[in-house]
């Protein structure tokens, strides 16, 4: 089952993957809308695996940010996010057995200025998927944390972001993130980083003052 808000691109993802001889299904949904969300379980209640990748990004100066920009970053980064678990995760657990990715960044791990709200929701998706996993590990169900660093997506520029060299540099595509991703959730891993420079700078920020590392962050984010 595949959703997002473009019926469009979700007819071309789906088309690809019925080229490997499996049912795709899509729901075009925006998933800040609680009864969107609510029709996608009642429409698909007994799912195994779920992958929470949908995320929004707003770049610049938090203080001069357009506010509904920020909201709506927040309903889907962080309120879609935690009732889409909810909805699938108890269903899960009373059959014995799921699994759950939640795809954060390598934000989590650190303040991002220029980022700042954005990092802030990303810190929280660690956190919530890290606890379930000891949560629910129980009854069947594991949830992953995916952490991806700079990837080739559209995110920069539905963001509002000029990509910096840092960023032009270090990029990920999305094939080699989803990999990793997919790999960790079937191992039942708590939590990843893509990529070997984004998993050691993400180990480094634990020995960084905050501080330091804030500003840091913040010269690499400046265009």
């Amino acid at each position: 089952m595949l959703t997002a808000r473009r019926q469009d691109r979700l007819d071309s993802l789906a088309a690809e993957c019925r080229l490997f001889g499996v049912t795709a299904e899509t729901a075009a949904v925006d998933l800040a809308d609680e009864a969107g969300r609510l029709a996608l379980a009642k429409r698909f209640p007994t799912i195994d695996i779920l992958v929470n990748n949908a995320g929004l990004g707003v770049f610049g100066a938090f203080a001069e940010a357009e506010w509904a920009r920020t909201e709506a970053m927040l309903a889907v980064n962080i309120t879609a996010l935690t009732h889409l678990t909810r909805l699938f995760a108890t269903p899960m657990a009373a059959r014995g057995w799921g699994r759950i990715m939640m795809v954060a960044s390598t934000a989590a791990f650190q303040p991002v200025p220029l980022y700042a709200a954005y990092a802030a929701t990303k810190s929280y998706v660690l956190s919530l998927g890290e606890s379930l996993n000891v949560e629910l590990s129980g009854r069947g169900v594991r949830t992953t944390v995916l952490c991806p660093g700079v990837t080739e997506t559209e995110f920069f520029d539905a963001a509002g972001q000029t990509r910096s060299t840092f960023t032009r540099r270090s990029a990920m595509t999305s094939a080699e993130v989803a990999r990793i991703g997919i790999a960790a959730l079937l191992a039942g891993r708590s939590s990843v980083v893509a990529g070997r420079s984004n998993a050691a700078m993400a180990f480094g920020t634990r020995f960084a003052p905050r501080g330091l590392a804030a500003r840091l962050a913040f010269r690499m984010m400046k265009p």
